[in-house]
């Protein structure tokens, strides 16, 4: 079974998140830098995981965000006088 690389990134995500928290929280040093370690770990096997994946897609820049549609608006500006003397 393969593990999707989406868990290595949770995984390290929550890894790291742990780290912050503990060295908020003063825990002891040596607990703060093997986690660390293993967090630094992690890193390097998430960026690994996640370059090799056989992903693709048909997506281009042009489709941009599909969940919100980019439509230029157009506001109409009448009758604006800018006068700097107010911000002097």
């Amino acid at each position: 079974m393969k593990i999707s690389p989406f868990y290595y990134v949770a995984i390290t995500t929550v890894l790291l998140i742990t780290v912050t928290i503990m060295a908020t929280m003063n825990f002891p040093f040596n607990w703060v830098f093997y986690v660390t370690i293993i967090g630094q770990l992690f890193v390097l096997i998430m960026v690994y995981k996640v370059l090799k994946d056989k992903y693709s897609t048909n997506k281009t820049f042009d489709d941009l965000y599909e969940d919100y549609p980019v439509n230029t608006i157009e506001i109409p500006v009448k009758d604006f006088k800018f006068s700097q003397e107010k911000y002097r």
